[in-house]
């Protein structure tokens, strides 16, 4: 008697090809009425990731250090603690009082103020941000550059007050971006144009998604000097500056540009 073929694999798993093409969780399949143990304990993982990148501390000094000769600053949000920062965005979005001093005495003609902030992912900004810097400042060796702010407890709106101290023409803040179960460590880009405190989300250009497995630093640094390029030409950023004007990008990075 021949010896029974087994099923094609498409009948034993039919969503294994699926799989291959995204980091969905799709077919995870039951036990009773639950989960498999090996689904349950990946989603498990993956939420812990997630809350460890929210609550996790940014290395700034480490960053600092990778930065030189690039001159830093460290400065607050007028959130003293995590705790407070997840209740009151607003208090994210504005600088303590006490760090604007030092900010407005380093007032000058800038091109460009860079903003590392920890956002929603500490993970982001610990694995991402310096070396998306050192790619974008390849690529700008005549702009004329703020020192770069690192700033804790911060949020987006942040770089409006920045950029208006220092005097930027543009802003551009590195963030950590809200972690998922599929990727924790996602950082994000937000470019404004004569930043100044009372900004409109639809005001600035956003590039997200920057990862290891999204959109490299030099498809990111391409992007952002793209738009950098264009917003000083237009003076503006925000819905009216879109990359689809942008024929040199790839399709990742128009993928991975929204619109704040």
């Amino acid at each position: 008697m021949s010896a029974l073929k087994p099923p094609p694999a498409d009948l034993v798993d039919p969503y294994a090809g699926l799989r291959v093409a995204t980091r969905a969780r799709i077919g995870l399949g039951r036990s009773g009425d639950a989960l498999p143990t090996t689904a349950l304990l990946d989603f498990q993982t993956a939420h812990g990731r997630a809350r460890d990148a929210v609550h996790g501390v940014v290395d700034y000094e480490r960053i600092a250090g990778l930065l030189q000769p690039l001159p830093s600053l460290r400065l607050r949000s007028r959130a003293p603690d995590r705790a407070s920062y997840l209740r009151r965005p607003d208090w994210g979005r504005r600088l303590h009082a006490e760090d604007l001093p030092a900010l407005s005495a380093l007032h000058g003609d800038y091109d460009l103020a860079l903003v590392v902030a920890d956002g929603l992912s500490a993970a982001a900004v610990n694995a991402h941000a310096a070396p998306l810097i050192a790619a974008l400042l390849e690529r700008i060796p005549n702009w004329k550059l703020a020192p770069v702010v690192l700033a804790q407890q911060a949020r987006v709106a942040l770089g409006d007050e920045v950029g208006e101290a220092l005097g930027a023409r543009l802003v551009a803040v590195l963030v950590g971006e809200r972690p998922g179960l599929s990727i924790a460590d996602s950082l994000g880009i937000y470019l404004t144009w004569a930043p100044r405190l009372g900004r409109a989300d639809s005001e600035r250009n956003c590039i997200s998604n920057i990862h290891a497995d999204g959109l490299s630093y030099a498809q990111a640094a391409d992007t952002l000097v793209w738009l950098m390029a264009e917003a000083r030409q237009r003076r503006l950023t925000g819905v009216e500056l879109k990359v689809d004007a942008a024929p040199a990008l790839g399709e990742a990075a128009r993928n991975d540009l929204c619109l704040e």
